[in-house]
């Protein structure tokens, strides 16, 4: 057998192997979110529910809770705001970056790249003062601001690049049609760069719908709480933890991941690949 063919059965296998183990734990969550809430902690454990003890009744334990519907907005409202802020924001931010000369650009730049590598819960305490100031503790105004902070540092970074490998040219033919800077923001570098755009907004979106320790930590009304708290809830609400219902309410919480994802899918992959080539 050619090298090449054990290659490729070998980058396969890796393939394979990678995706069991992302799989797995979905395929876990699902099942046992069928499962009795008893039948979790029989033995032998079963990885699968049995046909005929598949039930329905810890998604409609979840569904009759009042609160999840308003959580499930907060978490909605909360997610969609922080994305098209700091869309906006990192796209003038990546625009001016990659294609005008000022003093301290690459200052900015840089600055805005260390922001990247500090780690958030490092600066909770002073966000918590700065909250408190503005007067914006339990509150889910005091989650945007700083979701969008956030992910602004990693939006402009990736953002500029995209900008970067747009041609200098088209700018200069719409400057000799009259067209101003705005006139090249709006319609020549956001069309071509929606890609990049969409790409960084998933993950912004996964980022202010999945945080936990600072939602935490600002919010402490149930109604105004998002699903990670809601999530964490469910943990020690009864004598002990009932599994059945954090795993059905972890199913509904991962349907708006997937559908984001599978809508801006094209965006994603488009994203990906045109901004892995420059020149």
């Amino acid at each position: 057998m050619k090298r090449k063919t054990w290659t490729q059965i070998f980058l396969h296998l890796i393939l394979i192997v990678g995706l069991v183990i992302v799989v797995l734990p979905m395929v876990y969550m699902i099942s046992t979110s069928l499962k009795p809430n008893g039948a979790l902690y029989e033995y032998p454990p079963r990885f699968l529910p049995s046909l005929d003890e598949v039930t329905l009744e810890n998604y409609r334990y979840v569904l009759g809770q009042g609160k999840f519907y308003r959580n499930f907005l907060n978490s909605m409202c909360v997610s969609v705001a922080s994305v098209l802020i700091a869309a906006a924001i990192a796209s003038a931010l990546g625009y001016v970056i990659a294609r005008f000369e000022f003093p301290g650009k690459n200052f900015l730049f840089g600055f805005i790249v260390l922001t990247m590598i500090v780690p958030g819960l490092t600066l909770i305490v002073p966000q918590y003062e700065l909250a408190v100031k503005l007067h914006v503790i339990n509150t889910l105004s005091g989650l945007v601001p700083f979701y969008t902070a956030w992910t602004i540092p990693y939006s402009t970074f990736m953002i500029k690049g995209f900008v970067e490998g747009i041609p200098r040219e088209l700018d200069e033919a719409t400057y000799m049609d009259g067209g101003s800077v705005f006139t090249v923001f709006g319609r020549i570098i956001i069309p071509l760069a929606k890609p990049g755009i969409a790409s960084v907004s998933i993950f912004n979106f996964l980022t202010a719908w999945e945080e936990f320790p600072w939602a935490n930590t600002v919010l402490n009304d149930n109604l105004k709480r998002t699903m990670p708290i809601a999530i964490s809830g469910f943990f020690g609400e009864h004598q002990f933890t009932q599994w059945g219902y954090v795993f059905a309410l972890s199913v509904f919480s991962l349907l708006p991941i997937l559908i984001v994802f599978i809508c801006c899918q094209k965006f994603f992959v488009a994203g990906l690949t045109s901004g892995s080539v420059k020149g």
